[in-house]
């Protein structure tokens, strides 16, 4: 059903973004993934992959730098005829206590989890054709709804992504593009630390009892990009267990 098709997916190097990949990696297809700062994971992945068939590119780009992703077009447009399917992906966090957020923080949060996805939706989506229309997936959070302590810039930014892919959705719905978001909760990943009390009572709260896996939020992910979800636009999707 996906084999063949061409994917593009930032953030893919590790944790939900590598296990994502490798889904797509499962159902055959042509995968364009982006790293920031962990190489040695993107190159990792290629390595392990090295008879595969179809194409399977890493591409180290800062999602926030405008000259960074004109350049990515074109290494893109240079492989591939069109996009069908975009993973929004990339993030990253700087918690503190709102009373102690800087200006900084605040800025890094937002300009990487909300702006990236703007600027990579705003760059990709000319490479998705009408006729044969695509898909998009934007990796939002749990937080972004029930919202977190120390996290106000995280809830904040992947709130927006929310707003962003509801809107996106409805304005594209007419070149049979969908749009659509995954709200993760508590999944095993380096950006959860297992030992925190805090994770732990928040597992307490979670009606399996249990952190997520990466791939569950995957598979999520690829039944959204697939002809299974064709009738599926504008909906954020939680994967969080019956968190409470």
């Amino acid at each position: 059903m996906l084999e063949n098709k061409n994917v593009v997916i930032t953030g893919g190097s590790k944790g939900i973004g590598k296990a994502i990949v490798e889904a797509f990696i499962q159902k055959k297809a042509n995968i364009i993934f982006t790293y920031n700062n962990s190489e040695e994971e993107a190159n990792s992945i290629i390595e392990q992959n090295a008879n595969y068939k179809h194409l399977l590119k890493a591409y180290k780009l800062d999602v926030t730098n405008s000259t960074e992703i004109s350049t990515f077009e074109e290494y893109i447009e240079e492989l591939i005829p069109n996009v069908d399917i975009l993973v929004n992906n990339a993030g990253i966090v700087h918690d503190d206590s709102f009373i102690f957020m800087d200006n900084l923080k605040w800025d890094s949060v937002i300009k990487t989890n909300l702006y990236g996805c703007f600027y990579i939706c705003k760059a990709i989506l000319p490479m998705i054709s009408s006729k044969k229309g695509g898909s998009i997936i934007n990796i939002s959070s749990t937080s972004a709804v029930k919202g977190a302590p120390g996290q106000s810039n995280y809830c904040a930014s992947k709130a927006g992504i929310i707003g962003l892919t509801k809107s996106l959705a409805r304005e594209f719905a007419k070149k049979n593009i969908r749009v659509n978001a995954v709200a993760p909760g508590f999944i095993d990943t380096d950006m959860i630390d297992t030992d925190n009390k805090k994770i732990q009572e928040s597992i307490r709260e979670i009606s399996m009892k249990r952190l997520g896996k990466p791939e569950e939020v995957a598979n999520v992910v690829v039944f959204l990009a697939s002809e299974a979800a064709s009738y599926i636009t504008a909906q954020t999707i939680v994967v969080d267990g019956g968190r409470v």
